[in-house]
């Protein structure tokens, strides 16, 4: 209608997104699931409270693990020679940071994984009448989790 007027505050794409390690490289990946954060409640009853029900109270922190999707590439060998680095009781753990990224490509949403190492990589299914691209993924296991606008 005539008169009207539209406020210009739009939720933020989920699709334009970027991932960066503590080594500075930033790589582009298809998809970034798991970025969970969960508080963990404790229950607990006093011995003469004369309530039939617990107190909750905060426990430990719980997080999930982090699994990012991406293109096979030729020269792209990276997150297999970090998985290569985790041996054991050594462990080659890294800041890696998933930014969501605004039209101009700033970023706007922050999640930053701390003491971050990967647990697994897996490689692409492989079928001689498709026509899919070869896509790995990396399973990345960490401590915390920080999520901040920039």
């Amino acid at each position: 209608m005539a008169g009207e007027t539209q406020d210009n505050v739009w939720p933020l794409p989920k699709f334009y997104f970027s991932v960066t390690f503590a080594n500075g490289l930033t790589a582009t990946f298809q998809e970034v699931t798991g970025l969970d954060n969960e508080g963990v409640t404790v229950d607990y009853r006093h011995g003469n409270s004369p309530s039939f029900y617990p107190i909750k109270m905060p426990g430990l922190g719980k997080v999930g693990n982090v699994t990012l999707r991406k293109g096979i590439f030729v020269q792209g060998s990276g997150l297999w020679d970090w998985l290569d680095q985790v041996k054991l009781g050594t462990i080659a753990r890294q800041t890696v940071i998933v930014n969501l990224l605004d039209d101009t490509g700033a970023p706007k949403m922050m999640w930053t994984l701390n003491n971050a190492f990967p647990i697994k990589v897996t490689g692409t299914d492989l079928e001689s009448e498709g026509n899919e691209v070869a896509v790995e993924s990396v399973d990345i296991a960490f401590e915390t989790m920080v999520i901040a606008a920039p």
